[in-house]
């Protein structure tokens, strides 16, 4: 009692909290809006197919269907994920979304074959409700972005427009198309867009535009040359909400570049509610910023809770200041594969070297030992692999085959028998001679 008096323990509803969390209000059918990864800045009609630990696998309406029945494109994300929004969001909010083409036909995959239900607003996370009056976001506006496409850079990046309900497309200075087709929707609250000043303030690098000298640029310069003005800072949400991670705890998260994995990752970096996390294995410029909330960091342990395939390091991690000089992003989901066999082949070839070195070393101090000793007759042994396996035809045989304890039992039950058949022969003998 006295060791348990104090102790730290689960909490007393922690297997309604574990229920709790693994509720869904998804189900295969359900249609849903979310954003076109072949274009970020657009959103397009999907079908949820999966639903693992909260997770889902949408399929687009007018993906298209493979030569054995496959979608050709599908895309993964946490039912509370910002990328995932009810039908009819993008209208609300005057957000560009694909029109479904009608001439593509996905009636044969099981996802499309149920009654389709609309997703509605009551089954997604609820934002942070934010005051669009005078001093909201403008277009223009200078801010510090995560680059969507490299999640582990930050960005000068620019407001380019202003949509409803506290949302705002976001681009990276001096690397748009033109077109607007790479801007990316964030919440007035998200945490990838922060304000003018951030990364020198928490000594990140900044990624700044072609033609600047990240070493030189400082933003009052920039700000003069682009004739624009920073966002206010109070439109951030940068608040730290003492989250209790530090630098090296290890956790399961999401490859938001390939969402569809959950690999083992380890805490670099903690700035405020950011985290910067590392993908064990993997070299650093493959490194992520997600926030501290964020639906796509689960614990260690939650894949095996959920069913869900947990992608283990493709080795060991390198000494600090050196590298992989070998990787390859595009390669990324087979790199492993084919770095393990290399090392097991290596293995095999070095232990088997190994092995022969020390068989001949065994036999030269055999034959030293033998040239002194006397010679000796040795009985040779068959080997294990020679022995001759015998079918016996059971119909070949005239008597069966008996034990000795049954052959002698066989054997004193005969002589019985033929003892017994003497006696009776005297007997009728004698009989007759009565009778004569």
């Amino acid at each position: 009692m006295e060791r348990l008096v104090g102790a730290h323990t689960i909490p007393v509803d922690f297997h309604v909290k574990m229920a709790d969390s693994l509720r869904c209000p998804f189900r295969q059918g359900v249609r849903v809006e979310v954003v076109d990864r072949s274009q970020v800045s657009r959103t397009r009609l999907a079908v949820v197919d999966t639903v693992i630990g909260g997770r889902l696998r949408l399929l687009y309406e007018d993906a298209g269907l493979g030569p054995s029945g496959e979608v050709l494109s599908d895309f993964w994300c946490h039912m509370q994920s910002p990328l995932v929004h009810h039908v009819g969001w993008s209208e609300t909010v005057d957000h560009s979304i694909k029109e479904t083409d009608t001439n593509v036909n996905m009636g044969s995959h099981p996802a499309f074959r149920r009654v389709h239900q609309n997703s509605v607003p009551d089954q997604f996370k609820k934002l942070r409700t934010v005051y669009m009056g005078a001093t909201f976001f403008k277009e223009g506006m200078k801010i510090e972005a995560i680059d969507p496409l490299n999640l582990g850079n930050i960005c000068v990046a620019s407001v380019r427009k202003v949509l409803l309900d506290g949302y705002i497309m976001v681009g990276i200075d001096g690397v748009e198309i033109g077109d607007g087709s790479d801007w990316f929707c964030y919440h007035a609250s998200s945490h990838a867009i922060l304000p003018v000043g951030y990364c020198e303030n928490n000594d990140i690098p900044l990624t700044v535009p072609p033609g600047y000298d990240q070493a030189t640029f400082t933003w009052p310069v920039y700000l003069e040359e682009t004739g624009a003005v920073a966002a206010p800072q109070r439109l951030f949400n940068t608040d730290d909400v003492g989250h209790g991670f530090t630098s090296g705890m290890k956790l399961e998260a999401v490859d938001l570049m390939e969402p569809r994995l959950v690999c083992v990752a380890t805490v670099r970096r903690c700035v405020g509610r950011l985290l910067l996390l590392h993908f064990d294995g993997w070299e650093p410029e493959f490194d992520q910023w997600v926030d501290c909330q964020s639906p796509e960091i689960y614990p260690v342990g939650w894949c095996e809770i959920t069913g869900y395939q947990l992608q283990p390091p493709i080795g060991p991690e390198p000494p600090q200041g050196q590298e992989h000089s070998h990787a390859s992003k595009k390669a990324k989901p087979f790199k492993g594969k084919r770095k393990r066999r290399f090392l097991r082949k290596n293995a095999k070839i070095n232990l088997k070297t190994q092995t022969n070195e020390n068989t001949e070393m065994i036999q030269s101090q055999e034959a030293a030992n033998t040239s002194d000793k006397p010679s000796t007759l040795q009985i040779k042994t068959e080997p294990e692999e020679e022995v001759i396996a015998v079918r016996v035809k059971v119909e070949e045989l005239e008597t069966p085959i008996l034990s000795s304890a049954q052959s002698k039992e066989s054997h004193q039950g005969a002589l019985t028998t033929f003892k017994r058949e003497k006696d009776d022969d005297e007997d009728e003998e004698e009989d007759e001679d009565d009778d004569v």
